[in-house]
């Protein structure tokens, strides 16, 4: 067995563990109904162990849990063990146990009418590991007795000196007790926060961790050299149950179990089913009667509870509880949801303002007035006729709303908006990492992988096979290569199997546009382009959502083909790969809406068709851009309440109630077994594992590019997204706190990959923006015939200037209406938007200099507004420093005390050298000035002031 020389542990004989032989015990015959007379005379055990948080003593807290599968006996009841692991005894029990297959019986194979080989191999692997767990330090008690039936427990506890050597070797900053006063802000400063404090009181949460502090403790990595530095007066709350779980957690990766040459660590035992579970525990229960006040409790009655949706997130308790990853998602959550508020006003501010103005509108004016016999070109081929322009009324006003001057101010706000929040959020960040001891931390490299081990291990034996010298074999880009290529072309088929489908929706709506202009009413001709419009991006919406969780199980199914070594570059690769396929997914609809939709329809007389039998769309007489609208808005709103909030809720609810419907029937009838009330780890079994935070930041960086990417289009895209996140976050709190096994914390000093997939999300935010301000809105065509075109300086005249006219005689054969005379009137000159010659100009129907004006004019635009608001978010990220300049002086205050701590401790040893020195000085005169006539008893005294050591 190998044992990491590093991580040496005590001897057998130091660890005073008393050993159980659990066969021993089976051999004596010991009955169940004598172990029910007994435990009925005495008090209740669980009880005693708080129902599981502490070993049968009731003194060793349980900090870690092991969970395996197991088959009883067919020749009878197995006894109901709860026993002790040992030390010396314990690991030569388990040496002796002979590997199955190798032709020795097994002691009570001969009771057992049929050897499940599988079986035995799991529980020989289960002892080797749980062996190697003692020789580590840690101390194991068994429980197979519980109201789960077929399911055994492991209950790990880490002593205090395996806790003090783990703390060292993972460099832990432990507070020491050398305290020190915080800077506080004086005068006008100190007044503004004062006032800020009375005024944010009632939103605070009520825990002791959120109440702002005036002294901290000094931290230091933890060194059992340096115990004297700490405060250890009480070693029970020295470690917190978040940093126990980490530290046994960190134990069971490295401790290895070597059979049949094959190093699995807990990750590799966990994959092969070995262990089924493995987790810590929850600190108690958050509800019933008589419930011990616990963090666990608190942290539900705070925060993971809708009725205090107003107030801050006790963030430091969170952290605490979970760990810092885990906490820094949430503060990341919560600033994200704060810098929502000014977003959310000043979107509805824009808002307001096209609603106010959209009577002054004067383009809209002029197509709402039916003065103005405008007649239009049909929008189909035969079936459609002419139709009157005033009829877009209703669309061309409700445009307005969303496309106005205002929204470009609010596209550059936007812009400025998303650069001033990820600078705020580096500032908080560098706060929770000097709150939370993290300003040194480096992550050093995780544990291989289970599956890249395995990987590593096959290819080691293929080349022993072939009797080659093999040093420490690793994967190479040549054996990743099939699963590289495998990648490439899986992303490839999935961005085409998007595409394809938006291609299939667009046909969807040309045809039903055109089948529904065959419609006899007046009333289902003139809902056409609503009635498509709505059913369209329904049909969008709940293809995203399907293929949403499909993507999300192929990213996964691509990552693991590619066998990455640690489980950091596991995740940062499932993550670009589930954002991209996600990013593709959901904004590909609303992209084509927005630069695609009417770009390419040709005139009439010369339309481009699809499948030769269907026109291409076009936009709307006011825009695309309310389109645009209607899409972005349905798919956000849908993905929200759909996806993020329905499915979160529905989902585990549903998964809950299917294993307590399989545990029910499962349970036995007995009714003393049925009123026992379940261990702790028993009911954090049937809790959901935990899976992750990624599912819970690609949800919220998708919004994110709702939020910024097509604002221009949706103002009110922060507002909704506001709405959302006060509930995400009390929906996600509850989750973690009530539906969750407990996560083993993590130590991270950020927020990892996304804080650089949202910078690039807000630098791609600025371009699309002027994309969609300068070709899908009319912005540009306004400005162009204000300064250029029009007569007197108002925009009278600019619905006439974008239409051209065209002469009804030029229709293809065939394409020509069938009731030309749908109007009342014979038309001969029908009108259609665009930038080209009238049929009476020499060149007619090509386009027109008004056009090339136009364009040369949006091109413009789009580089001067790239550039000027890039400029403006750089100056904003270089004017705003990334540490604030109140925790840069606490972490140099910091340093200084540190060194004064150790030069103070270095002056007293050196003091007390000295004075050892001039005493044993003085003993020497002492012995050097006695009379020669000493009696011989005085000659021990003699000769053992001369041999005083010096030595310190």
């Amino acid at each position: 067995m190998r044992v990491n020389k590093k991580y040496s542990c005590l001897p057998a004989e130091e660890k005073g563990i008393h050993i159980i032989n659990i066969r021993a015990i089976e051999d004596i015959g010991y009955d169940q109904h004598e172990s029910t007379l007994l435990n009925s005379l005495s008090k209740n055990p669980d009880a005693d162990c708080k129902y599981g948080l502490y070993f049968r003593d009731g003194k060793r807290k349980v900090d870690y849990i092991l969970v395996y599968h197991y088959k009883k006996s067919s020749a009878g009841r197995t006894l109901a063990r709860r026993v002790h692991h040992n030390d010396a005894s314990a690991r030569s029990t388990k040496q002796d146990q002979p590997l199955p297959g190798k032709g020795v019986q097994l002691e009570m194979g001969e009771s057992e009418p049929h050897v499940d080989y599988h079986e035995d191999d799991k529980r020989f692997r289960r002892e080797e590991y749980e062996g190697n767990l003692v020789e580590a330090g840690l101390e194991l008690e068994r429980d197979e007795d519980t109201k789960i039936h077929g399911v055994g427990f492991v209950k790990i506890h880490a002593p205090w000196n395996v806790l003090c050597r783990e703390a060292e070797f993972l460099k832990l900053k432990m507070p020491t007790k050398k305290m020190y006063q915080i800077n506080q802000t004086h005068g006008l400063l100190k007044k503004i926060n004062s006032v800020i404090q009375k005024i944010t009181e009632p939103i605070q949460p009520k825990v002791a961790e959120h109440k702002p502090q005036t002294v901290k403790r000094l931290s230091y990595p933890f060194s059992r050299e340096k115990q004297h530095l700490f405060d250890l007066s009480d070693r029970d709350s020295f470690f917190d149950s978040k940093t126990r779980s980490t530290i046994v957690y960190e134990i069971l990766k490295r401790t290895t179990c070597t059979k049949a040459k094959y190093s699995m660590g807990i990750t590799s035992l966990l994959a092969n089913g070995v262990y089924s579970a493995a987790y810590p525990l929850h600190d108690g229960d958050y509800e019933g009667e008589n419930v011990e006040p616990n963090d666990r409790k608190l942290l539900c009655e705070e925060w993971a509870s809708y009725g205090v949706f107003y107030k801050y997130q006790p963030i430091d308790l969170v952290r605490k509880y979970f760990g810092e990853k885990i906490g820094l998602y949430f503060a990341w959550l919560g600033v994200y949801t704060q810098m929502l508020i000014p977003a959310s006003v000043v979107g509805i501010i824009v808002f307001l303002y096209g609603c106010a103005t959209v009577d002054e509108n004067i383009p809209s004016m002029e197509m709402c007035d039916q003065r103005n016999n405008i007649t239009m070109c049909p929008l189909c081929d035969r079936t459609c006729s002419y139709w009157k322009m005033s009829s877009a009324c209703a669309t061309a006003r409700a445009s307005h709303l969303f496309d106005n001057p205002a929204t470009v101010f609010f596209s550059v706000f936007m812009a400025l908006w998303a650069a001033t929040f990820m600078e705020h959020w580096k500032r908080k960040q560098m706060r929770l990492n000097y709150r939370w001891d993290l300003t040194g931390f480096e992550e050093e490299e995780d544990h291989p992988r289970a599956e890249y081990e395995a990987k590593v291990l096959e290819k080691s034996l293929r080349k022993e096979h072939k009797h080659k010298e093999t040093d420490k074999e690793k994967l190479t880009w040549k054996d990743r290569f099939p699963a590289y290529l495998t990648n490439f072309v899986g992303i490839i088929f999935m961005v085409g199997l998007t595409f394809a489908i938006v291609f299939g929706v667009i046909i969807y709506r040309i045809s039903t546009a055109a089948a529904l202009a065959i419609s006899s009413t007046p009333s289902g001709r003139s809902s056409v382009r609503v009635t498509v419009t709505a059913t369209a991006v329904i049909i969008n919406l709940v293809v995203i959502i399907i293929l949403d969780e499909v993507y999300g199980c192929i990213a996964r199914w691509l990552t693991q083909i590619e066998v990455p070594k640690t489980d950091k570059n596991f995740e940062e690769r499932l993550i670009f790969k589930a954002f991209l396929l996600k990013f593709v997914n959901a904004y590909t609809p609303i992209f084509y809406v927005a630069f695609f939709k009417g770009r390419f329809v040709g005139r009439p007389g010369d339309y481009v068709y699809i499948f030769h039998s269907f026109r291409m769309e076009e936009c709307a007489p006011g825009g695309c851009l309310m389109e645009l609208c209607i899409q972005l808005s349905i798919i956000m709103l849908g993905k929200q309440l759909i996806q993020n909030n329905l499915f979160e809720i529905g989902i585990p609810k549903m998964k809950k109630f299917i294993r307590y419907m399989k545990l029910k029937r499962r349970r036995s009838l007995d009714h003393e077994e049925h009123m026992k009330k379940k261990q702790r780890y028993e009911v954090d079994y049937n809790l959901e594992p935990f899976a992750g935070l990624t599912p819970e930041y690609m949800e919220m960086i998708i919004q994110f590019g709702f939020v910024t990417l097509f604002v221009a289009s949706f103002p009110l895209a922060p507002l909704f997204a506001l709405l959302n996140n006060i509930i995400e976050i009390r929906l996600d709190a509850k989750k973690f706190v009530t539906e969750l096994r407990r996560p083993v914390a993590v130590r991270a000093k950020d927020i990892g990959i996304w804080y650089n997939i949202l910078r690039g999300i807000g630098k791609l935010a600025v371009i699309i923006n002027a994309f969609v301000i300068s070709f899908t809105s009319d912005f540009i065509p306004r400005l162009v015939y204000l300064y250029m075109y029009s007569e007197n300086g108002t925009m009278h005249g600019f619905v006439n200037h974008t239409l051209s006219s065209f002469n009804v005689s030029d229709f293809q054969a065939g394409t020509a209406p069938n009731d030309p005379m749908d109007l009342g009137y014979e038309v001969q000159i029908c009108r259609y938007k665009d930038y080209r010659e009238p049929p009476w100009s020499e060149n007619k129907y090509d386009i027109s200099k008004d056009f090339w004006a136009v364009l040369a004019a949006r091109l413009a635009f789009v580089i001067v507004f790239q550039n000027l608001v890039m400029f403006m978010s750089d100056f904003v990220d270089w004017i705003i420093p990334d540490i604030p300049k109140d925790i840069s002086q606490q972490i140099h205050k910091e340093k200084v005390l540190m060194v004064e701590v150790f030069m103070r401790e270095e002056q007293g040893k050196l003091q007390m050298l000295e004075t050892w020195k001039d005493k044993d000085k003085k003993k020497g005169e002492n012995c050097n000035n006695h009379s020669p006539r000493l009696s011989r008893s005085h000659s021990g005294s003699l000769s053992s002031c001369h041999s005083y050591p010096l030595d310190v």
